[in-house]
């Protein structure tokens, strides 16, 4: 069979060419065709994938493959990828085709190619790497272009008609819905903003969780800085690189300090070590610090912030599940010493926070379900719906690829959103939301910081269930639930019975702790969540006795 299509469309990664592509075929009434999906389909394999696996040469060849196919194949509307137009011999082949270059500026593809590392080729200096490529590519989209239609500030539906308007094209279709676009097709509006109120003097700020946020970084950052401190781990030199890359790119004086890994970073001896990149840099007061890791990094960036020239602006990114819903929201800032976790801090909110979903989907399976305690410790103490998404598929809420991934994460942020909002400095309620935490931390200091903290908690919410149970404040049906959802996930209930005389006098010392009096925060009920002060010795055992092993 031989056919030719009715219209080709080529740009860059992320321009929209699918969306657009079946907005235009619905239009005309006929096909769509992309040549990226035929290549998966044939391959059984993600782009990025064959990139990592066989190289940027075997993938040009199989898509030149492709591509000729599509060209002799489909008489609907055609999609390219990106950079098929390298090769000479698709060039020579789309002549005397009808090609629309869909173009947009470095800015927008800032936005909506972000932090995505399922883009290979814009996995290290997005900004950077994008000029580049445009560099290499734009002369020969034009070349090959019948027209050439920018997308930049349009929706998908504005496209379409200025490509059928360049083309002269009659349509079968006066209109109707763009299709769901692909992942990479998203463009950077499809953000969920969920505002934490100012309270005791703080300024209110936005987090922001979707995908592809890069682009919105400048705009937290502002005007007024010339300076900008990317405080990022070691696992994630290349990233905090990028960040500091890009940065410099729009203008900033920008320094990555990188520091230790997870609890390693919170010391006073990293601290210091930031305070002297600072101060070595030249920063002031209107200077901004970007914390970038999970909630270890973010708890240390947001200290330096609060402790350098008493005060700093700082934006806090997290890339951890963990960091998301709990960590980087609320302002709590801090670093551990000898005697417990988080004993030295501040409470100092950032400017912002992006929460980018992209980050997620290279996470180690153990650190997401990890995180999964606070998602779960939301759901217990406010918001139901998160324990009912997660018992709905155990397996799925395990993966960032799960269906309710989105939504778990947005809900648990909202949850903490609505505690820190009226109470940022824990005068209060916001003791509710160390659920779990006060055996946790015990737990986590006794085991030197090795344990990753979501397990800690996730046996300290299970104490918790037992000792309101034994307190006469919960009920059965709900202390059951504790054990049943958190072990569907794969988190831990147990801990070593012979350790509770240290992990008792660890708590004593606990942040909640008044004097001598032990605190803890036990539920009434489910989502009714209510302080319970000095237990009783045996019933604190007793609670103890089924979780120890």
């Amino acid at each position: 069979m031989s056919a030719a299509p009715v219209v080709v469309l080529v740009g860059p990664m992320g321009v929209g060419k699918s969306t657009v592509g079946q907005l235009l075929a619905e239009r005309l009434g006929v096909g769509y065709r992309d040549t990226d999906d035929d290549i998966v389909a044939a391959e059984g394999r993600t782009i990025a994938e064959i990139f990592v696996d066989e190289g940027e040469p075997v993938f040009r060849a199989i898509e030149k493959r492709a591509v000729r196919r599509a060209l002799a194949e489909h008489g609907g509307v055609l999609a390219l990828g990106g950079g098929s137009i390298l090769d000479a011999d698709t060039r020579a082949l789309l002549a005397g085709q009808r090609v629309v270059y869909l173009s947009m500026d470095v800015e927008e593809a800032v936005k909506r190619t972000g932090l995505n590392q399922a883009r290979p080729l814009l996995a290290v200096n997005p900004r950077k790497q994008w000029r580049e490529l445009m560099e290499a590519r734009r002369s020969l989209y034009e070349e090959i272009a019948t027209a050439v239609v920018a997308t930049d500030g349009r929706t998908p539906e504005e496209v379409t008609q200025a490509a059928l308007d360049a083309l002269e094209l009659k349509t079968v279709s006066p209109g109707g819905q763009p299709p769901d676009p692909r992942p990479e097709d998203v463009m950077a509006s499809q953000v969920t903003r969920i505002q934490v109120g100012g309270s005791a003097g703080s300024d209110p700020y936005e987090v922001l969780v979707g995908r592809q946020l890069l682009g919105e970084l400048g705009g937290l950052i502002g005007e007024k800085a010339k300076r900008v401190a990317v405080i990022h781990p070691e696992a994630l030199a290349e990233t905090g690189e990028a960040l500091r890359a890009d940065l410099a790119e729009q203008g900033y004086e920008a320094v990555a300090i990188q520091v230790p890994n997870a609890e390693e970073a919170k010391t006073a001896e990293v601290a210091a070590y930031c305070w002297k990149a600072l101060g070595q840099s030249g920063f002031t007061r209107t200077d901004v610090i970007v914390g970038v890791g999970g909630g270890s990094t973010t708890d240390l960036a947001g200290f330096v912030a609060a402790t350098w020239l008493r005060g700093v602006r700082w934006i806090a990114i997290p890339t951890t599940v963990l960091a998301m819903v709990d960590a980087a929201v609320g302002g709590k800032t801090g670093i551990n010493t000898a005697e417990g976790k988080n004993l030295v801090g501040a409470f100092f909110p950032p400017a912002g926070v992006l929460c980018d979903l992209a980050a997620l989907d290279s996470l180690p399976v153990n650190d997401y379900v990890s995180g999964l305690a606070e998602v779960i410790k939301a759901g217990f103490i406010a918001d139901p719906v998160i324990l009912e998404l997660i018992e709905s598929d155990p397996e799925a809420a395990r993966t960032p690829a799960g269906p309710h991934t989105a939504e778990l994460i947005e809900r648990s942020i909202r949850v903490k959103a609505e505690v820190v909002s009226s109470d940022l400095k824990e005068a209060g309620l916001r003791e509710i939301l160390n659920y779990g935490h006060t055996l946790g931390h015990a737990i986590e200091k006794n085991e030197r910081y090795k344990w990753r903290h979501g397990a800690a908690v996730a046996v300290g919410m299970h104490f918790a269930a037992e000792l309101g149970r034994l307190a006469g404040r919960l009920d059965d049906a709900t202390a059951d639930r504790h054990r049943a959802v958190l072990e569907s996930v794969g988190l831990p209930l147990h801990y070593r019975y012979d350790q509770w005389p240290k992990l008792l006098e660890t708590m004593k010392v606990d942040k909640k702790s008044r004097g001598d009096l032990l605190r803890f925060i036990v539920l009434d009920g489910l989502a009714k969540p209510t302080v319970l002060e000095g237990p009783d010795p045996a019933v604190l055992l007793a609670a103890y006795g089924e979780v120890g092993e």
